[in-house]
């Protein structure tokens, strides 16, 4: 099969390319919502974090509102040699990366806090926050010694968070608690020996 040749001025025949100049300079990148490529963009972090922190993971089928369940199995764990946690997933750039001070604002639907929050619970849930620049260009950035993934992901566990709009709650979510394998395996070994994430 023949494929269309460009003609002069960058034209394909028969068809005019719809970007225009200015975005000409960059690829031409799918028409997926933006949201939908966010939520794509979590996941990948998910999966490169649990990865690195020797975890596996499943998806709840149906999905009852709770994105993920890690596991993560040590011969060390006092409560059983695989724990897991659920995780939720968020990701806006409502927050521009890097925020400074100690926490960040972020709203929940009071559904999704109440699950979050339950307390006690038989399996510990975490709230997964992810701050993504704006534009898409600046998600990644590939080179021979590494994949930069941006930006960045925070952790926190809402358990006993109460519920103090009317639709909405806004939490704070720490910006020590980077989410990372490190934090993925302090997390699973305070689950294994009985405690909190």
């Amino acid at each position: 099969m023949a494929l269309a040749q460009p003609e002069p001025g960058g034209m394909l025949q028969g068809r005019t390319d719809p970007r225009t100049d200015e975005d000409r300079t960059g690829p031409l990148r799918g028409s997926l919502a933006t949201t939908a490529c966010m939520e794509t963009l979590q996941v990948a972090y998910l999966h490169a974090v649990a990865a690195a922190a020797g975890c596996s993971l499943s998806q709840p089928f149906p999905d009852n509102g709770i994105d993920w369940q890690v596991n993560h199995g040590a011969p060390e764990h006092v409560v059983d040699d695989e724990v897991t946690i659920k995780v939720q997933l968020k990701a806006t750039y409502q927050t521009a990366p890097r925020p400074a001070g100690p926490t960040f604002a972020f709203t929940l639907d009071n559904e999704h806090l109440v699950k979050l929050a339950r307390t006690p619970v038989a399996v510990h849930k975490i709230l997964v926050v992810m701050l993504v620049p704006r534009e898409r260009d600046q998600w990644l950035a590939a080179g021979h010694d590494r994949l930069d993934l941006r930006h960045c992901c925070y952790w926190t566990n809402l358990a006993g968070h109460p519920v103090t709009g009317r639709r909405r709650t806004t939490v704070r979510i720490p910006t020590t608690r980077i989410f990372d394998d490190r934090a993925l395996c302090e997390i699973m070994t305070r689950v294994g020996s009985g405690g909190t994430p």
